[in-house]
């Protein structure tokens, strides 16, 4: 079995050199000539997988991509040549909702609110946003969800509507694009949705950079309106609108779910899905390769749990360091790739120890997932 997959996959040696005869490509190499005798093929986002890259892959049986995202993707195009598709739905999940949080701490205190007191409205109720939910129980904190499609198909969580969402503090997106149907995403908020928006309210955009009006967001702060905005995707990445960059309040370069356990967690769902495929044994998963983390955290006994919490979350990730070397770095479409391709190991709660002494709340703090120290 010919198994070629991304130089972006983190483990892909480890997990797949056993069960065939492994070939790593770049994306910015790759064609229908390299990968003419694959039995296998496995990507990232930065590979298009269309008849133009598969033309002469006769063999092939099985492709994958190890993102929750699969807009790169010809599904269409596989299914009429009956070659086998997985993608990694839910890999970077945990990862998302802790880059929201990281995000929540940081306007928290550049608009001087306590997160508690605020409501959080979350429009999109898959993967990610379920991830968000149950942290926000984790916290307290009150929030409503929006999934229209979940919420027809039966799902038993308690919904509302865009019009209640709209009177949120935060209003945090996690819905997949879209662009027809009953329910389109794309400019969900448009330029009606986003003049709604006041001063103190706060919009994230952690899921597709077509669900906003990029170019309606751009005109509506050049004519004064002032937004709290939150941007990890943009519209037409790489070549995003530049303008745009310096009125947004943290902005970053499609790096939300980039912990090393949400990009290795996609190379693990692959190997699952392929053992499974060729009816293989399992005999890998991730914690045998994830790096330890040998620091430990401490609490401040001073200080409440919330406090406790937010300054927790921030010494793990600090958004506005992203957001500050963005901006810092940001002047055309290559400096979007670069910055994405490069972005340093984040590293998520569960792999972080801490030490809360004899903290009365400790268990709120490790509910978050970190670690007993």
């Amino acid at each position: 079995m010919k198994i070629y997959f991304e130089d972006s996959m983190p483990y892909g040696s480890e997990f797949f050199a056993e069960l065939g005869e492994c070939q790593v490509f770049s994306h910015k190499t790759v064609d229908a000539d390299m990968i003419a005798d694959a039995d296998v093929l496995l990507v990232r986002s930065t590979t298009k997988v269309n008849e133009t890259l598969l033309a002469k892959a006769s063999k092939l049986k099985f492709v994958a991509t190890a993102t929750a995202g699969t807009d790169h993707v010809d599904i269409p195009y596989l299914v009429q040549r009956g070659i086998h598709f997985q993608s990694a739905g839910g890999c970077n999940a945990v990862a998302v909702a802790e880059y929201v949080l990281s995000a929540l701490c940081v306007m928290g205190k550049k608009l001087g609110w306590h997160l508690g007191d605020k409501t959080i409205g979350i429009v999109g109720a898959g993967h990610v946003g379920s991830a968000l939910q149950k942290k926000l129980d984790t916290l307290g904190i009150t929030y409503y969800l929006c999934d229209p499609p979940l919420q027809e198909a039966g799902d038993p969580r308690q919904f509302v509507d865009m019009q209640r969402i709209m009177h949120c503090d935060i209003i945090t997106l996690h819905v997949p694009f879209i662009s027809e149907g009953k329910h389109p995403t794309e400019h969900l908020f448009d330029v009606a949705r986003l003049n709604e928006l006041t001063e103190q309210q706060v919009l994230i955009n952690a899921c597709r950079g077509e669900v906003i009006d990029n170019g309606a967001v751009l005109s509506l702060f050049e004519s004064g309106k002032r937004l709290n905005l939150v941007l990890d995707v943009w519209e037409n990445e790489p070549d995003i609108n530049l303008a745009l960059v310096p009125y947004v309040a943290l902005a970053t370069a499609h790096i939300a779910g980039h912990t090393i356990e949400g990009k290795a967690r996609g190379t693990e769902m692959l190997y699952q899905g392929l053992c499974d495929f060729y009816h293989l044994p399992k005999s890998k998963t991730l914690s045998d390769y994830l790096p330890r983390v040998e620091t430990q955290l401490n609490i401040n006994p001073s200080l409440d749990v919330q406090q406790n919490i937010e300054n927790l979350i921030l010494e793990v990730y600090n958004i506005a360091d992203d957001s500050k070397h963005f901006k810092d770095n940001m002047h055309n479409a290559e400096q979007f790739r670069y910055i994405r391709k490069h972005y340093p190991i984040r590293r998520e709660f569960s792999a972080i120890k801490v030490n809360t002494g004899n903290f009365s709340q400790s268990k709120a703090i490790y509910a978050l997932d970190f670690l007993k120290a």
